[in-house]
């Protein structure tokens, strides 16, 4: 990346870094694809040469977007790896991120741009950010060393850092709803969640496997349908929502456009059939592990471990939820809606199972949310475990979400 820079000034950096934060807002409304810098220019009261003053291009702002959420999150956790157990080390990282929250909603700080979109970004720009993420990613990972837990090895660490990251991406979907004196609270609640899991004590991890959950759709065009679901989702989750054109759908599945088009009448139509498809399988999952015999604990765990496993088949992984972001605003409410039920369910589930006693007493909203955040991340865990079996992920993966993140 070729960016000429002149002599830095206090007004030159500051100016810098107003435009950074109004685009890091519009790169989290609109993704990679979506952002222009006339829209950043606007929101900031400049023209768009003004802005080129700066950025030259695009990629080069939405770079700078990533790079200073980074930055301020490697500054975040270096905060937190003081010598100490790794209890106390997670729950200083939580505070502080909660915090950097609290700053955020009262406009003391701009948002922290959400990295899913990071795929969408084209080289060299693409491995300029991955790999300031990744020097971010292995100090987090630093979490899970000492005292106590000398027995977790890389791979057990490095999936545990990716879900914990997970976790805290998610809080922006559903902090929103909570006020900022009400932020202390909801870290005890986390860390509780976190540390401990939803299990209660004495309970074994012993998930059932659900029939049916990967069963094909009948009839031809119904198949046929799927396959365009099972692209169009991978392709979207990689993208973005702007990023995956009917052209490249198309071209995935080696089809005319004339063939997408006889198949789905336009693009958005496809988007929604993937969400209600990703809605309908987590809603089946849910169906399949009631009408099981046994306690509450024993359905969750099973749905869990089956929607993980599920993300790595033939047919996942499941729509990331964050594709709403992007979705023109009736759709996206619609789908929001939607979504929000099938996590409610999840939150009954837990309240019926802390009621029963195989769950202990945990914040059911905040307990759903993180089963959601878990489901959401596990479409991306291959980027990190690459060669991980799918019968595997579930163990590695969903066991740490429901017995704890410190658990063996």
């Amino acid at each position: 990346m070729d960016i000429e820079q002149p002599p830095s000034t206090d007004r030159y950096t500051r100016k810098k870094e107003v435009i950074v934060a109004a685009a890091t807002g519009i790169l989290n409304r609109r993704g990679v694809k979506g952002m222009t810098l006339a829209d950043v220019a606007a929101s900031v009261d400049l023209i768009t040469t003004s802005v080129t003053y700066y950025f030259k291009k695009k990629e080069d702002l939405a770079v700078a977007c990533f790079l200073s959420s980074i930055e301020r999150l490697d500054t975040l956790i270096s905060g937190a790896l003081a010598p100490g157990d790794p209890h106390d080390r997670l729950l200083a990282f939580l505070t502080r991120y909660l915090d950097l929250n609290r700053r955020i909603r009262e406009g003391e700080e701009a948002p922290i741009a959400i990295f899913s979109d990071i795929r969408a970004l084209k080289e060299p720009h693409f491995a300029t950010v991955l790999g300031a993420y990744q020097v971010m990613f292995r100090k987090v990972r630093e979490l899970f060393s000492g005292s106590g837990i000398e027995w977790m090895d890389r791979k057990m660490a490095t999936v545990r850092t990716y879900m914990l990251l997970e976790q805290l991406y998610w809080t922006v979907t559903w902090l929103p709803r909570y006020d900022t004196e009400d932020y202390p609270r909801l870290r005890d609640r986390m860390f509780d969640i976190l540390s401990n899991g939803v299990v209660a004590n004495g309970a074994e991890w012993n998930p059932a496997p659900l029939p049916n959950l990967e069963a094909l759709p009948a009839g031809a065009l119904e198949t046929a349908r799927e396959t365009f679901f099972v692209a169009a989702t991978r392709l979207i989750n990689q993208r973005g929502y702007r990023g995956a054109s009917v052209e490249k759908i198309s071209a995935q599945l080696n089809v005319t456009k004339g063939s997408f088009y006889h198949h789905n009448e336009a693009k958005d139509d496809l988007v929604v059939a993937c969400f209600e498809r990703t809605f309908d399988v987590m809603r089946r999952a849910q169906r399949l592990a009631m009408e099981r015999p046994g306690d509450f604990w024993g359905r969750l765990s099973s749905i869990v471990a089956a929607l993980v496993e599920y993300q790595l088949s033939e047919r996942g992984p499941l729509l990331r939820v964050s594709a709403l972001a992007s979705l023109p605003e009736p759709i996206r409410l619609d789908m929001v809606e939607r979504f929000n039920r099938v996590s409610e369910r999840f939150a009954g589930m837990i309240a019926d199972g802390i009621a029963e006693g195989s769950l202990h007493a945990v914040d059911p909203f905040i307990a759903a949310q993180s089963l959601n955040a878990t489901l959401n991340g596990a479409a991306d865990l291959e980027l990190y475990l690459p060669r991980v079996d799918r019968h595997e992920i579930a163990e590695l993966y969903a066991r740490p979400v429901l017995m704890g993140i410190f658990s063996r």
